[in-house]
């Protein structure tokens, strides 16, 4: 099957090439003509020299945001043929997701959100998860390509899968924040941050934070998990914005977007995600790093 694939950054460059090794014929894209040079050199990628060049029966993005996507697909939608698919993996708000559903369909075009959780080693190793909202038939379809890009989750009709992704982000970031709130804190007490983590990794606190980025990416120095502060950010934006719209309490959530939103402010422009720990290590005075 010939697939059309546009944003090749730090995972979508992983996916378009775990799509070429899985057999499929991909056409990619990324506004950074050498970037998609550089992808074409992978055996089973052909490089496009503009969006009308992805026209295919199914186009998955990878792009920031829903605008993103938007204005690729606005541009691609007279270039396909009736009965195709674009899927969006990226992290959109809903109602962009509905919106360009509504603009696909003039053109009898499918639209699926099927957003990701994982890192750029797993999309090239194809163990992401894949949130599939939309129709069932049009999911069934798009399946046939995600399945080479990890496991596949049906989560209800189109916008769900967008929903899902910003709350799923809302509860990282919380449990990031929270686990280097604890450790600081375990740290002003004497206590070593590795012994902290080995003890938490095995009691009830556990939890991806604790477990990944806190080891792999904040006491090793790098911060460099590959996904920017300001996407999480975004989803964080997207995923309280759905708690206001449900009514209840979101006393987690809106005391964790106040604190992304201050560290976005005093962090460089395009830190991690996880550099966020380094601003509450400067808030604090304390380093959790040896």
């Amino acid at each position: 099957m010939r697939v059309g694939f546009a944003g090749l950054g730090a995972m979508g460059g992983g996916m378009c090439r775990r799509l070429a090794e899985r057999g499929f014929d991909v056409v990619a894209y990324d506004a950074d003509a050498g970037v998609a040079t550089a992808a074409g050199a992978h055996p089973g990628v052909r490089a496009a020299a503009g969006v009308a060049e992805l026209a295919a029966p199914v186009v998955v993005t990878m792009l920031p945001d829903g605008a993103a996507v938007r204005q690729v697909a606005d541009e691609l939608l007279p270039h396909l043929a009736a009965g195709s698919l674009i899927v969006d993996t990226g992290s959109s708000a809903p109602e962009d997701t509905l919106a360009l559903g509504r603009a696909a369909a003039a053109y009898d075009v499918a639209v699926v959100d099927a957003p990701v959780s994982g890192s750029p080693a797993a999309a090239r190793a194809g163990e992401l998860t894949l949130m599939a909202a939309g129709a069932p038939g049009d999911v069934a379809r798009a399946e046939e390509v995600l399945g080479a890009l990890g496991t596949v989750y049906r989560v209800g009709p189109a916008g769900a899968g967008h929903a899902l992704k910003a709350l799923n982000n809302l509860l990282s970031a919380v449990n990031l924040a929270a686990v280097a709130e604890v450790m600081l804190a375990g740290r002003a007490f004497g206590l070593e941050p590795a012994a902290m983590l080995e003890v938490i990794n095995a009691s009830t606190g556990r939890n991806h934070a604790s477990q990944t980025k806190l080891p792999d990416h904040v006491l090793s120095g790098t911060f460099d998990s590959g996904f920017a502060l300001r996407l999480m950010l975004k989803d964080i934006r997207i995923g309280t914005s759905l708690l206001a719209s449900a009514g209840g309490p979101a006393a987690f959530g809106h005391a964790c977007r106040q604190l992304w939103e201050k560290a976005y402010v005093e962090l460089p422009e395009g830190a991690d995600n996880v550099e966020v720990v380094r601003w509450l290590e400067n808030a604090s005075g304390r380093e959790l790093r040896a």
